[in-house]
C-alpha cells in the first residue's frame, strides 16, 4: 500500500459472506525483504506473469520482458511471421479444457449479470424502471413511424404509375410532417438510451468501487493470485462496454422483434401466392416473400457464426496487448527518474517495441476477423435490397402486383433482413461486451473472495480486537500465506501506551510484513491483534503515497485540505524543515514527482503532526533521510508528541536512541520467531554500560 498516514477502523467493516465462485486467495510472497513496503501496486504486477494464448490471456498487468540475446523484433515482423503458438501437451485433453473455458465463462457471465441486475432491484436506481419503460414505448413509435413510412411508400410508388398529380403533391406534403415525427422519436431515443446507459454506468461503478475500497482490498488484491490485474482499466473501459453495449443489445432486438413481426406480416398481406408452372403442374408457394427472407436471413446468420466463431477470442486477446503496452508506457512514466538516472531509455525501449509488435500482431489477427465478417455482412447489404425486386418481378409483369406494392415489399423485405440480420450487424460488438464483461466479473469475483476471507471462511485470518490497557497487544500471533506457510509464527507481545518500540532483523525476516498485518493490511495468519480501544492508527510506508492536486492537499492527506488553515499547514512543514514550501502550500503541481524521496518521508512526519494519531507504525519510513535529519524528526515524534504510541521497522543502529523496547526478528524454519525484547531506556541510577552487561547474559522476553 502506498498510502501514508491512512487511517483505520480497528474493528473493521462488517463483511456479509457471498455465495459466488471464487479465485483462489494466494499470496505472491512473504517477499524477500519485505518488498511489500517497498514497492508499489503497479511494481508488484510487473512481477505476475501474463495468462496464456489458450485462455485468451485474461490478465491485465503483464511480466516485465526477459532481456535475450536474440535480435529485438522489427515492427515489420507483424506482417511478416505468424505468430509462434506452443506445442499442445499429450496429456492435456482439448476437449475437456474447451468444455471447462466454457463453464468458466459462463460462470463469469452469471456473476456479472448477479450485479449488474441490481441495477433495476430494490437499491438500484429510482430512474432504472421508468427509463426501461420510456425505451420501450419509444420503440413501438419507431417501429410504428417505420410502417408509416413503408405504407406512404406504396402509396407515393402508386400514384406515380396511375399518373394522379394531386395525390403525389398530397402525399409529398405530408412527408415532412411524418419525417419530422420519426426524427423527434428518434432523439428522444437516443436520449432515453444514453440516460440509461450513464446511470447504470454510475450505479455499477459505485458498487464496485466501494467493494474495492472496502478494508483494504485494492491492496490487498496485491498479494493474491487470480484474475484481477489492472482494476483501474477494468473499472473504466471494460465498465464502460458492459454497461453500453447491454442497453444498445436490448434496444435493437426488441426493435427487431416487433419489426420483423410487422413486416413479416406486411410481406405475407402483400406478397401472397407465387404459382410457378412445372410442365403439367402448377407449384404454389403461399407466403413466398416471407419464406425467402426467412430462408435468407439464416443463410447470412448461419454464416456469420461460423466465420466470426473466433472473434471473441481475438478479440479478448488483442485487449489484452493493448492493456499490456498501456501497461508498460505506465510504468516508463511513473519510474522516469530512475530510467533516466540508469540511462535505461534503450532497454525500455526495446521492451516497449516487443508490446507494440504484439498489438499490431494482435490487430492483424482482429482485422483477419472484420474482413471475414465484413464478406458476410456487406454482401448481405448489396443482395437484400435487390432479391424482393427480382422475386417480386414475375407478378408484377403479370399484373397481379402495383409498383407501390413491389416496392412496398422491398422496403419490408429490408427491414425484416435488417432485423433478422441483427446478430450478423453486432456480431463484433457482442464478442467486445462479452470479453468487457468477463474481466469486470473476474474482478468481482476476486472481491468476492476477499469478502468471504474477512469473515474466515476458507481461510486462517488474523482477529482483530480492542482492548483498554494497553495500545497493542499480539496473542498467538502468526502470518502466513492461505497455503498454511508461516511467514511470521508464534508471537505474544504486549506494547504499552506511549511505548516506543523498534523492530529488528535481517531481510526478509518478515518485519514489514509483521507491521502491515498488525495494521490489519495482511490478513492472513493466526491468534489475535487487540488495538487500544476509539485509537487512530497511522502507518508511514518507506515509499509515501501523494495524491493529485496543491501541496495543502498533500500535507493534509488522508484529511480534506480544509481542515486546517494555511498557517497550521505551513506550521507543519516548517518543523518537519520543509519551510522553503510554505510560500507554495496552494500551488497545484504534480508533487510526486517534484519532491525528493527525503522530503516525501518529512511531510508525512508533517502529516503525523497534523493529524496527531494515537498510534504510528513507521516501516523504514526515514531511509531516505540522512542521519542528522532523521534524527531531527524522530526527536519530534518521542519527545514533541507526548502519549504517541510508535512502532518502528528500521535497521539503522541510531534509531535505537529514541525507542524504549527493541524487539529482534530471526528467520527460523516455521517462519520468523520474536527471538528477544530487550529495554532500550536506561532505568533511573543505572548506568547504561550495567544495563547492557546484563542484557548480554541472555535476551529476556518482557511484555512490557
Amino acid at each position: 500500500m502506498d498510502g501514508v498516514g491512512t487511517s483505520r477502523d480497528n474493528n473493521g467493516a462488517d463483511a456479509k459472506p457471498s455465495d459466488e465462485k471464487s479465485a483462489s486467495l494466494r499470496p505472491e510472497s512473504a517477499a524477500a525483504d519485505d518488498p511489500a513496503s517497498t514497492r508499489s501496486a503497479s511494481e508488484n504486477a510487473s512481477d505476475k506473469t501474463t495468462a496464456g494464448e489458450r485462455a485468451s490471456a485474461q490478465q491485465d498487468a503483464p511480466a516485465e520482458a526477459a532481456t535475450t540475446d536474440e535480435p529485438e523484433p522489427s515492427l515489420d515482423d507483424t506482417a511478416a511471421e505468424p505468430e509462434e503458438l506452443p506445442p499442445l501437451d499429450p496429456k492435456i485433453d482439448p476437449e475437456a479444457e474447451a468444455r471447462k473455458e466454457h463453464e468458466r465463462r459462463r460462470a463469469l457471465r452469471s456473476r456479472f449479470w448477479s450485479s449488474a441486475s441490481g441495477f433495476w432491484g430494490r437499491s438500484g436506481d429510482r430512474l432504472a424502471w421508468p427509463l426501461t419503460i420510456g425505451l420501450l414505448i419509444l420503440v413501438l413509435l419507431t417501429v410504428a413511424a417505420q410502417y408509416g413510412v413503408n405504407v406512404w411508400n406504396r402509396a407515393i410508388f402508386d400514384a406515380l404509375e396511375k399518373k394522379e398529380a394531386p395525390r403525389v403533391f398530397w402525399l409529398a406534403a405530408i412527408f415532412f410532417p411524418l419525417a419530422a415525427a420519426s426524427v423527434c422519436v428518434g432523439v428522444v431515443s437516443v436520449y432515453a438510451r444514453m440516460s440509461t446507459q450513464r446511470r447504470w454506468r454510475a450505479w455499477l461503478s459505485d458498487h464496485l468501487l466501494d467493494n474495492w475500497l472496502k478494508n483494504g482490498r485494492y491492496y490487498q488484491l496485491n498479494l493474491v493470485s487470480g484474475d484481477h490485474q489492472n482494476p483501474e482499466g477494468r473499472l473504466t473501459d471494460d465498465l464502460r462496454i458492459s454497461t453500453d453495449a447491454p442497453v444498445d443489445f436490448a434496444v435493437g432486438v426488441t426493435t427487431a422483434s416487433l419489426s420483423a413481426i410487422t413486416f413479416i406480416y406486411v410481406l405475407w398481406t402483400i406478397g401472397g401466392a407465387l404459382s410457378i408452372p412445372l410442365g403439367d403442374t402448377v407449384v404454389t408457394i403461399p407466403g413466398f416473400l416471407v419464406i425467402a427472407a426467412v430462408l435468407y436471413a439464416v443463410i447470412a446468420s448461419g454464416t456469420m457464426t461460423i466465420v466470426g466463431k473466433r472473434f471473441v477470442a481475438v478479440s479478448e486477446s488483442k485487449n489484452q496487448a493493448e492493456a499490456d503496452y498501456r501497461y508498460q508506457l505506465t510504468r516508463v512514466r511513473e519510474n522516469g527518474e530512475s530510467i533516466a538516472l540508469l540511462g535505461g531509455e534503450g532497454e525500455e525501449r526495446a521492451g516497449l517495441n516487443r508490446a507494440l509488435v504484439t498489438v499490431l500482431r494482435r490487430w492483424r489477427a482482429l482485422c483477419g476477423q472484420h474482413m471475414r465478417t465484413t464478406i458476410v455482412s456487406q454482401g448481405s447489404g448489396i443482395i437484400a435490397p435487390v432479391l424482393p425486386i427480382i422475386l417480386c418481378a414475375p407478378k408484377f409483369l403479370d399484373g397481379t402486383m402495383s409498383l407501390g406494392e413491389v416496392m412496398q415489399a422491398a422496403s419490408a423485405f429490408t427491414i425484416v433482413q435488417a432485423a433478422f440480420n441483427w446478430l450478423v450487424d453486432n456480431y463484433p460488438r457482442l464478442a467486445e461486451w462479452s470479453a468487457g464483461a468477463r474481466r469486470v466479473s473476474s474482478l468481482m469475483v476476486s472481491l468476492d473472495a476477499l469478502e468471504r476471507a474477512e469473515t474466515g471462511e476458507g481461510l486462517n485470518r488474523i482477529k482483530r480486537g480492542e482492548t483498554t490497557d494497553a495500545a497493542l497487544r499480539l496473542k498467538d500471533f502468526s502470518v502466513s500465506l492461505d497455503s498454511g506457510k508461516a511467514v511470521v509464527d508464534d508471537t505474544d507481545v504486549v506494547i504499552k501506551k506511549g511505548e516506543r518500540v523498534l523492530i529488528a532483523g535481517s531481510s526478509g525476516s518478515g518485519k514489514s510484513t509483521l507491521v502491515r498485518a498488525i495494521s490489519g493490511l495482511w490478513p492472513w495468519g493466526g491468534g489475535e491483534v487487540d488495538v487500544q480501544k476509539d485509537a487512530r492508527l497511522f502507518l508511514l510506508p518507506q515509499r509515501p503515497y501523494v495524491p493529485t492536486g496543491t501541496l495543502r492537499r498533500a500535507v493534509a492527506y488522508p484529511g480534506a485540505a480544509e481542515d486546517w488553515d494555511i498557517e497550521t499547514i505551513g506550521e507543519a512543514l516548517e518543523r518537519v524543515g520543509l519551510g522553503h514550501l510554505k510560500d507554495r502550500i496552494e500551488d497545484d503541481q504534480p508533487w510526486d514527482q517534484t519532491l525528493s524521496g527525503g522530503e516525501k518521508q518529512r511531510l508525512t512526519i508533517a502529516r503525523v503532526l497534523l493529524h496527531r494519531p494515537d498510534i504510528i507504525v513507521l516501516d523504514e519510513a526515514t531511509a531516505a533521510l540522512d542521519p542528522k535529519s532523521q534524527d531531527d524528526l524522530m526527536k519530534i515524534l518521542s519527545e514533541d508528541m507526548e502519549g504517541l504510541t510508535i512502532l518502528s521497522v528500521g535497521h539503522r543502529p541510531e534509531l535505537e536512541r529514541f525507542h524504549s523496547r527493541k524487539l529482534t526478528l530471526e528467520r527460523k524454519r516455521g517462519g520468523a520467531k520474536l527471538v528477544s525484547d530487550i529495554l532500550l531506556v536506561r532505568p533511573p541510577g543505572q548506568p547504561r554500560l550495567i544495563q547492557r552487561l546484563l542484557m548480554r547474559g541472555g535476551p529476556a522476553d518482557r511484555a512490557a
